[in-house]
Order: structure tokens, then sequence, then C-alpha cells
């Protein structure tokens, strides 16, 4: 199943154009809450606030808090594979579906941490969002988020299996498959940034999921 699921992820990458990752600030606002009130429920529009709260408060926090309160924040969420939350094989949730459900899968946790830290000043250059091999507690296909403090900087792994923040060289169940971002594409190394394999990240999923953000979220 791993076997499938990596070649059908690297298949992914061909035949879509790039689509720029350009995310306008989040608008909170009446209209927001009111869709993730009727769309979810009342406990929905809370978390949307919090969310709020964690991206005005650590705004012009240290890169260090901003990464901590990120991480934090949402792995409160429940953790629910996509066919047993979705009723399908792969779906990639935007932060709004992630946050409106309160459940999601390694993807949405990832997709939720990379939006919120480029709320937050982040350089989309700093962030990679990794696929890796995740050998305990059973070997299987999983996405983390890595930062990068400078371009050779062993990266920093923010995770929903281990909820602590640990440089990449610390995580020895962790074996990189390849990562990306808005820039392109890399096959990843554990230490650095891996090859580039491409200029554009052409991944149907998350096309598809930075149009629904682009939509509204």
């Amino acid at each position: 199943m791993l076997k499938h699921k990596t070649k059908q992820l690297l298949v992914w990458f061909i035949l879509f154009s790039l689509l720029p990752v350009a995310y306008s600030q989040v608008v909170f606002n009446d209209a927001l809450f009111n869709f993730m009130r009727s769309k979810y429920q009342n406990s929905a529009v809370e978390r949307t606030r919090n969310w709020q709260q964690l991206i005005t408060s650590n705004t012009n926090q240290s890169i260090e808090d901003q990464l901590f309160e990120t991480n934090r924040f949402f792995n409160n969420i429940e953790f629910k594979s996509d066919q047993a939350h979705w009723g399908k094989k792969d779906y990639w949730a935007t932060p709004l579906e992630f946050l409106g459900t309160n459940a999601g899968d390694c993807e949405d946790f990832t997709i939720a941490k990379y939006v919120t830290l480029l709320e937050l000043g982040v350089p989309d250059a700093k962030l990679r969002l990794m696929y890796v091999t995740a050998t305990r507690p059973t070997r299987q296909a999983h996405m983390v988020l890595a930062y990068y403090e400078t371009p050779t900087s062993v990266p920093l792994v923010l995770d929903n299996i281990n909820k602590r923040i640990l440089p990449a060289s610390k995580r020895r169940d962790l074996i990189p498959v390849y990562s990306f971002n808005g820039e392109g594409l890399w096959l990843a190394k554990a230490q650095g940034r891996g090859r580039q394999m491409q200029s554009g990240n052409n991944n149907k999923l998350w096309l598809d999921v930075l149009n629904r953000m682009k939509e509204g979220f």
C-alpha cells in the first residue's frame, strides 16, 4: 500500500501547470464566522476565532514562538483518516475545513500549519511540506512540515505524531521522500533541502486545495 501511494503521489506531479502560492491574508469577519456557523456549528466558530487570536498574538513574536504556538494549536485537533472522515481515499482539507470538522489526517495538519506560518510572515522559502515514510509505530506514508532557518540548515520538523519540534537529524523514525512548497518540488533528504526536481509544484491535490482556499478557504 505504501509503494502504491508513493507512486500515485509522484504521478500527481505531472500534467498540471504552475500555480504560485500567493495567499492574501485571511479576512476574519462576520461573513466568515457566519459561514463557519452555518456549515459546521458554533464550536467551529470558536475554533476559528482561536485561530485568529493565534495569528494576531504571534505576528511579531520570535520564530521559535511562532513555530511552537502553531504546532501546539493544530496538534490539539483529532486525527482521522480521509476514508473515515471524508469517505474518500485521499482528500486535502483547507484550514477552515480542518477547523470546521475538528479532525483531519497528516496532510491537513501540515497544510494548516504551513498556511498559518505564512500568515505570520514566515517566508515561503523557509517552509517545506515534506512527504516521509514514518517507521513507527508502523511503516506508513506520512507528511510533516519542515522549517529551514537557512538554506543549509538542518530543518526543524513540525509533526502531529511526535508533537515535539525537533531537528530532522533527531527524527530517525522519518525517512524523507520529497518535499514541496510554492517554489517547487525537491527530492528530500534528512539534513538539507535535497535536489530540486522542477521549478513549479504540480501536485493535483495541492492545486485543488489552493483553489479552494482562494475561493474563501
